[in-house]
C-alpha cells in the first residue's frame, strides 16, 4: 500500500468515500442546467492527478478494483480506462468505468480528486455543435436558459476528443461549475474503445 497515495488522499478506498458527496454536486449541477440525467447512463467517472508518480501508483491500485480496457494516447498523454469488477452505485446510477488520465505537461488542477462524470445521452450527431443542438431539443428548459448559464458561472466547452484509431465520433459537451464537471456524449466509452480495437 502506498503511503504517498494515502497522504494525497488518492487511494481507491479514500476516493470511494468522497464519491457520494461528489455525485451530489454532480446532481446539483444537473439541476442548474435543467438537464434531468436520472434515466441516463453514468458512463464513467474521471480522476485528476497532477503528479506522474502518483498517477502510476493510483493506476496500480485501481487495477485491483477492475480491468484495464484501454490505454490510449490522447492529446499527448496516456489515458487509462478501467472497467470495475463491481459497478460503483450512487444516487441510482451504476458507474461501470474509471478514466484515469496521466498528467498533462504544464497543467495543474487545483485539487487532485474526482473531476467529472460522463453521461451517455444517445444521439446520431457527428459534431459537438450538432450534439449541442440535439441536447437543446431534448431538454427544452435547458435550451430556454442556455444563454444565462455563462452568467451563472457555468463554463461550457464543446470538443471531439479522439484517440488514435477510433472510428466512432463521440462529440462531447462539457459543463463546469465550481470545480465540478458534467460531460455528455452520445456513445458509451466501451463502444468507443471497441471501435478503436475493431
Amino acid at each position: 500500500m502506498s503511503q504517498r497515495l494515502i497522504d494525497a488522499e488518492l487511494m481507491p478506498s479514500q476516493l470511494c468515500e468522497k464519491l457520494d458527496e461528489f455525485m451530489h454536486k454532480i446532481q446539483g449541477l444537473s439541476q442548474i442546467l435543467h438537464i434531468d440525467l436520472s434515466s441516463f447512463q453514468a458512463d464513467h467517472v474521471a480522476l485528476r492527478i497532477n503528479d506522474v508518480e502518483l498517477a502510476q501508483l493510483a493506476h496500480q491500485e485501481w487495477l485491483k478494483q477492475g480491468k484495464e480496457i484501454s490505454n490510449a494516447i490522447i492529446n499527448g498523454r496516456p489515458i487509462i480506462v478501467l472497467e470495475f469488477h463491481q459497478p460503483l452505485c450512487f444516487l441510482g446510477w451504476e458507474i461501470e468505468c474509471l478514466e484515469l488520465p496521466y498528467p498533462a505537461e504544464g497543467k495543474v488542477y487545483p485539487e487532485q480528486s474526482w473531476e467529472h462524470v460522463e453521461f451517455v445521452v444517445p444521439s446520431e450527431a457527428e459534431t459537438a455543435d450538432e450534439y449541442l443542438n440535439d441536447l437543446k431539443q431534448r431538454f427544452p428548459e435547458f435550451d430556454q436558459q442556455f444563454e444565462q448559464l455563462a452568467d451563472n458561472g457555468v463554463n461550457i466547452k464543446l470538443s471531439s476528443p479522439k484517440g488514435e484509431g477510433e472510428r466512432l465520433n463521440n462529440p462531447t459537451v462539457a459543463f463546469k461549475h465550481k470545480g465540478v464537471c458534467i460531460k455528455l456524449h452520445p456513445h458509451p466509452i466501451k463502444s468507443i474503445i471497441e471501435s478503436e480495437q475493431g
